[in-house]
């Protein structure tokens, strides 16, 4: 837990969580060895909210930002979850674990509920290298990302685009919450 404190009365506060998994080996279900080497790179959220917090430091932004970094590996060893496994998350809801690779979205969910159950925000974000399916999609040319705050969303699009960082906002339909239903928990991974 990080926190950057204005000077500004009644700054907003900004939630930040920055998924870190240190190295990921895909557990139990291992990734292939032809990419591994890259899997340091899973760190990618946390650096960005570390980088954000040093910048508004420099810069000082008037705002206040807590920065929530969940911090992790995934490797194989006898404590390792394995597929099959129950695990019960910050917020109390279980997961049904079916793949040992989606750790980082885990480890995110719980850095999430830890930073709305504890803490007041105007606003939260959260940063993570969570799928290479992003990138098989959109190559290099944008980040994914998904927001219900359409105001919010216009700001990100907008430095996005200044910036050349660019966004594409996923939906989030209905429909899509049969795929992640479990008949032996809350959720499945």
């Amino acid at each position: 837990i990080l926190e950057y404190q204005s000077n500004r009365e009644n700054a907003k506060t900004i939630g930040l969580v920055g998924k870190c998994v240190l190295f990921d080996t895909g557990g139990i279900s291992i990734k292939g060895s032809e990419n591994l080497h890259y899997m340091k790179s899973d760190m990618g959220g946390a650096t960005a909210v570390i980088g954000t917090l040093i910048a508004a430091a420099e810069m000082k932004l008037p705002v206040n930002i807590i920065a929530i970094l969940p911090i992790t590996d995934n490797a194989i060893s006898n404590t390792a979850y394995i597929p099959s496994d129950v695990i019960t998350a910050y917020n109390g809801k279980t997961i049904e674990v079916l793949n040992t690779d989606a750790e980082g979205r885990m480890t995110l969910a719980d850095g999430l509920s830890y930073l709305v159950t504890n803490y007041k925000t105007d606003a939260l974000i959260d940063l993570a290298t969570l799928t290479g399916s992003s990138v098989r999609m959109f190559g290099y040319t944008c980040g994914a990302y998904f927001s219900n705050n359409d105001s919010l969303k216009k700001l990100l699009e907008q430095s996005g685009d200044e910036t050349n960082q660019r966004l594409w906002n996923l939906p989030l339909w209905d429909i899509w919450k049969e795929d992640f239903t479990s008949d032996v928990a809350d959720f499945k991974n």
